[in-house]
């Protein structure tokens, strides 16, 4: 995560100093929307066995995370009579759908699809995805997907209420869908305020416009607060009582009378997390949205702690949805396909470069972490990923396949209209050039990269596809008509390891995503929604809307005991 010298300030965020009888009283005179302060100082959440912790801040609902699950969560809280907090760790809000081309796939026959003249029902939502011949839709919670699909047009209503505007063309599902749903945003119109500007960052208009929404709404907003715990009436049992939070050096307790809602944003920046789907994701896989968004598990890892279960794991390794990707900027460290940051971004001076954006693969070779060709780099499929994360003979390291490096020369740089000098690449680490390729072999140095690559292996990876360029076929990987040589200096190596992106799978829970412990019980008072949610591998935007949209509603709903914290 991206750390700038200034938040977004606004009136909602965090009071940075509050005088405790005028907060009450004007909390008082504000309403049921208002936030009140419980108590002086900080202490740390392990008091909760003894009822000893000392709230600094209380919120019928309390958001863990200002994005896209964690917005509409709020609002639909406050559109049901729910003071709100919301927590995110960041500078601003938005999480990875400020960075994402802003497409919400949304049916069931709502105004724009009636207006375009496209046919679709909930039905048709529902039988698309649970459909057992697709990847995408093969194993996700079939309750889950009847409520998402029967909740579609009213999350459509409640998007355009709350200020979101579409571009009124439909592009078509790549996935399960068997009906055009995708319908993008609207770029917000603030340059400033993207974090990625210039690049079709669609999404900026979604969040912007729901955190607009949310704050009219009198929901707050504190930035830079990193939840560090989930507090519980025990260890295992009773309801949710609240958060503990870091801002800065201190200690923030925010207690919550109704409901926390954990929308943290999935688990792929976590090494340890993830590898527990699939333990070939060691440490050289970048996670995608990084340095803005960091995709760590908090929300995953502190309901866990305090008895949730995960559930639908199945979809994170499915070989058809966007888990891992081919990254389309090499010679960067974060490449992901549709997201560039340049130089005037906040975060480029933790990105450093904007990468070289390929436009045909034909240009270069791929070579593993021993200099050594491996596949078709054509190629974007899961073979492909299979292949890069492939045993290569490392006796050190088992697991994980390396670093990958894309080769060119001097003429592919020509052809692809390339300028590899900083700011487009970065030499510290994954750039480097050389007049030879020997030479280029011993300059290749990251911390990924544990030894060195021998050049006369990279000399004859290079020489061994050169001639299958004389010889019109590959013989090794039936790379389509290999139509270029490597062979005029200088010479070029890029980092092209592929990126993870989607979390597939998170915290199980119910159709009003109340989160479901190890043996099967609600925890009463905690929800879970967007990519931290699991059992539903669609890519996108629309699970985190529709989820985030129910847990806000359920959350300010519950009525709850003061006394003894039992739901009624």
């Amino acid at each position: 995560m991206g750390k700038p010298t200034g938040d977004r300030a606004s009136k909602n965020d965090a009071p940075k100093s509050v005088d405790r009888r005028k907060f009450l009283a004007q909390g008082a005179a504000a309403g049921v929307g208002a936030v009140a302060i419980a108590g002086t100082g900080a202490r740390d959440a392990s008091a909760q066995a003894n009822g000893s912790i000392r709230w600094d801040f209380t919120a019928d609902v309390v958001v863990i995370g200002a994005g896209v699950a964690g917005l509409p969560a709020a609002i639909a809280a406050r559109d049901n009579g729910a003071s709100v907090i919301i927590v995110d760790e960041n500078f601003d809000i938005g999480g990875r759908g400020m960075l994402s081309g802003g497409r919400v796939q949304i049916g069931g026959g709502h105004a724009l699809q009636q207006k375009l003249n496209i046919k679709d029902t909930a039905e048709q939502i529902f039988l698309d995805w649970v459909r057992y011949d697709h990847g995408e839709s093969r194993f996700s919670d079939r309750d889950l997907i009847r409520v998402f699909a029967d909740e579609n047009v009213a999350t459509y209503d409640f998007l355009i209420e709350n200020g979101v505007e579409f571009i009124e063309k439909p592009i078509r599902s790549p996935d399960a869908s068997t009906v055009d749903r995708i319908f993008v945003t609207k770029e917000w119109h603030i340059p400033s305020e993207i974090i990625a500007p210039r690049r079709n960052r669609n999404g900026s208009g979604l969040v912007r416009r729901l955190e607009q929404s949310a704050r009219k709404k009198g929901a707050q907003i504190f930035l830079r607060h990193k939840m560090t715990s989930i507090v519980r009436e025990k260890h295992n049992a009773g309801r949710v009582l609240g958060i503990t939070t870091i801002n800065g050096s201190n200690v923030v307790n925010i207690r919550a009378t109704k409901g926390i809602i954990i929308a943290t944003g999935g688990h792929t920046g976590n090494i340890n997390f993830r590898r527990m789907f699939d333990p070939r994701l060691t440490e050289e896989y970048q996670q995608a949205c990084e340095p803005y968004v960091h995709q760590g598990a908090d929300g995953e890892l502190a309901a866990m702690d305090i008895g949730a279960s995960l559930w639908a794991t199945a979809n994170q390794t499915i070989d058809v949805a966007a888990a891992i990707t081919k990254t389309r900027h090499i010679g960067c460290r974060w490449g992901y396909s549709s997201l560039v940051y340049e130089p005037d971004s906040p975060m480029f001076r933790l990105a450093r470069a904007t990468g070289l954006t390929v436009r045909d693969w034909q240009d270069m070779i791929f070579v593993n972490q021993n200099g050594q060709r491996f596949w078709n780099e054509v190629d974007g499929s899961h073979k492909f990923f299979a292949a890069a994360m492939g045993y290569n003979g490392d006796k050190v390291k088992l697991n994980g396949g390396g670093p990958i490096w894309a080769i060119f020369d001097a003429e592919a740089v020509k052809r692809e209209k390339w300028n590899p000098q900083p700011p487009h690449v970065d030499p510290d680490g994954y750039f480097y050039s050389a007049d030879t390729l020997a030479e280029l072999a011993g300059k290749i140095k990251n911390p990924h990269q544990k030894q060195p690559i021998s050049g006369a292996t990279l000399q004859d990876s290079v020489n061994r596809y050169n001639s299958f360029v004389t010889a019109g076929a590959d013989a090794d990987f039936k790379k389509p008509t290999p139509l270029h040589k490597i062979e005029t200096p200088p010479f070029y190596a890029a980092w092209a390891t592929p990126i993870l992106h989607d979390t597939m799978t998170g915290l199980r829970t119910n159709t009003d995503s109340e989160v479901i412990d190890i043996r099967g019980e609600v925890i009463p008072g905690l929800y879970s929604a967007g990519e931290s949610q699991g059992g539903f591998a669609q890519h996108g935007l629309t699970r985190c809307i529709v989820f985030g949209r129910l847990a806000g509603r359920h959350a300010a709903r519950r009525k709850v005991a003061e006394t003894s914290g039992t739901r009624l």
